[in-house]
């Protein structure tokens, strides 16, 4: 139940919540016992078994069920000598409507509040999760599939909501609705109620059975969903190559195999669900047969303490006990599903922050001097990425990356505004390890523009200006002007409130670079990441990003990841890779001389 627990917590502060539903809930409770209470009555009239009046003077007010007995009794009696049998039967049914009353309008509105705390805890979790995958590294979701992700915050949290959530109006609730019931029938008899509470437990055995084995399927399920949501989202990325490649046929067979696995994972989860209510109706009408045998037996003998009408009421109030008994036992199997979910939440929630801000951060504003990566070296898994680089960015300067794929450029270029720590060594900017700056700090002090344009399903004007919520209408145009996008945007329909699709689908790929390019320039960093974007583009939208690149790269510090060495040749230093390490570096000229790889490099692209 630690899981369970860990779920609530998302109700803080629960007085917002508790108090007001347990009054409302012990109203509500009260006077649905009082309908039952009131049935005693209601057969000694029909039956015509009131017996002479025995109250005589009205009691004294106390706090207690037997001030609320007496002060019925007095007025029953008073008005059954009053008015016979029929106003004594009007009077009883006239409580009996009054109390229903009552009863359904705080049971409605301890519902109210328990749909108030529902849906604080479900927005409290979803929020918490979005959050926390937002701080997550980057190399987490190297690890981790899409759809498992996109699983947890949907399915997941739905799964809480329905079960764990909403089972705890029930868990709250009908406890005391079964304390209730168990302390009247005491009240009217002690030895028939310590007989048939001996087979209750029977039937909670059988349950809890059930439910261990649910909560084993739910588990599976969310993770066959998980994989059914992956293969969607890979579907839907690529559905170009699969219609190119003629391999509908292969995505279709893949996504049947999963699909029927969770067909059959939730068939065994819903027949398992569905048998706890019928095993424990089954179970607690067969004990009610037992106390009417029983009881009933005793009754005839009279060695009862209870007449004819009394047993009657006692059995349709042991009746009752089966209903909060029934919604417990359906609630614990619904928790063991929801329980499944939250574990799956829970891994994400529980996952350490890698990349996390030094305690005694410093705050920089701008960039005085040079980048330094100082022995640096990086290792992801058991693969070593980077080994003991040494390099100085000045500022103003534009540095290239180039080497063949896999050695490294991007790694370096990732570290720099922490997507992952070094292992060893450090970077520092301005002489300052930049694990001691600011989190906020040092993403300020840079802009990147990857190979594959990140945009977003929302305006131009919300792409250019992401990041930055007091962006004028002014600035936006004069970003995309500088990044020569201006001209097409202004043809789109209804220009900078023009919604661009999914990743901007209804752009061209220079679009969408230059868009890329518009929120960098926007941003006015001093130091620029760009991993080259003109290498999947066409000659003349080559041309346009590559005249918005030099715009951007004006007075700023450039590290360039550089795919076409055509468009570093003017580089201030030049960086050669391979296998992680630094083997060549200096101007394009330089590098030439050297006859070494980045010779190589540059005839392979002439030819």
């Amino acid at each position: 139940m630690k899981i369970y627990f860990k779920i609530l917590a998302f109700a803080r502060p629960l007085n917002r919540f508790v108090p007001k539903y347990a009054v409302l809930a012990i109203l509500a409770v009260v006077f649905g016992l009082a309908n039952f209470s009131l049935l005693i009555p209601l057969l000694n009239v029909i039956f015509e078994k009131v017996e002479p009046a025995k109250v005589v003077l009205e009691p004294t007010f106390n706090l207690s069920l037997a001030y609320a007995k007496q002060l019925f009794d007095y007025y029953f009696f008073q008005i059954f000598e009053r008015y016979g049998q029929s106003g004594a039967l009007q009077f009883v049914c006239g409580i009996i409507i009054v109390s229903v009353f009552f009863s359904n309008v705080f049971k409605y509105w301890s519902q109210r509040v328990m749909t108030n705390m529902r849906t604080y805890v479900v927005k409290n979790i979803r929020e918490s999760l979005y959050k926390k995958i937002t701080e997550l590294h980057v190399g987490y979701f190297h690890d981790q599939r899409k759809g498992d992700i996109m699983s947890s915050l949907s399915n997941d949290v739905n799964e809480i909501e329905s079960s764990v959530v909403s089972s705890v109006q029930v868990i709250f609730r009908e406890p005391l609705m079964l304390i209730g019931y168990i302390i009247l029938l005491f009240m009217m008899s002690v030895q028939l109620t310590l007989f048939t509470l001996i087979v209750l437990p029977i039937s909670g055995l059988i349950i809890t059975t059930i439910s261990r084995r649910l909560r084993k399927d739910a588990k599976l399920g969310q993770t066959l969903l998980g994989n059914i949501l992956s293969i969607i989202e890979e579907t839907i990325s690529g559905i170009r190559i699969i219609k190119a490649f003629n391999a509908q046929k292969y995505v279709n067979k893949k996504f049947d195999e999963q699909n029927s696995r969770y067909r059959s994972v939730l068939k065994s989860m819903w027949n398992k669900r569905e048998l706890a209510s019928p095993i424990s109706e089954f179970l607690g009408v067969a004990v009610v047969v037992i106390v009417i045998l029983y009881g009933g037996q005793m009754v005839l003998q009279n060695e009862s303490d209870l007449n004819a009408s009394e047993f009657i009421t006692y059995i349709i109030l042991y009746s009752q006990i089966l209903v909060p008994a029934k919604n417990i036992s359906s609630a614990l199997t619904n928790i063991q599903r929801g329980i499944a979910s939250g574990e799956r939440i829970f891994t994400i929630l529980d996952t350490p922050v890698k990349i996390e801000e030094d305690p005694n951060a410093i705050s920089i504003k701008e960039f005085k001097g040079k980048i330094s990566y100082e022995n640096v070296s990086f290792q992801y898994a058991e693969k070593k990425v980077l080994d003991t680089i040494n390099l100085d960015i000045e500022k103003g300067k534009m540095i290239a990356l180039v080497g063949a794929s896999g050695a490294g450029k991007s790694t370096m270029a990732d570290l720099l505004p922490r997507f992952y720590d070094v292992t060893e060594g450090a970077i520092t900017i301005d002489g300052i390890d930049i694990r001691k700056i600011k989190l906020s700090d040092l993403n300020h002090l840079m802009g990147i523009v990857t190979q594959e344009s990140i945009l977003f399903n929302d305006t131009v004007f919300k792409n250019i200006s992401f990041g930055n919520e007091e962006a004028t209408e002014e600035q936006v145009i004069e970003a995309a002007k500088i990044a020569n996008a201006h001209e097409f945007i202004v043809k789109l329909e209804e220009g900078y409130y023009t919604n661009i699709g999914d990743r901007g689908t209804k752009l061209s790929g220079g679009q969408r670079q230059r868009l890329s390019i518009a929120r960098a320039v926007l941003k006015n960093p001093p130091i620029l990441i760009l991993d080259e974007a003109t290498s999947a583009l066409d000659t003349e939208s080559e041309r346009l990003v590559q005249e918005a690149i030099q715009n951007l790269m004006k007075n700023r510090t450039s590290v360039v990841i550089a795919h076409r060495l055509s468009t570093i040749q003017y580089a201030d230093q030049i960086v050669v890779m391979h296998g992680g390490k630094i083997i060549e570096q200096g101007k394009h000229a330089e590098l030439l001389a050297l006859n070494g790889t980045y010779r190589k490099l540059s005839e392979m692209q002439s030819f």
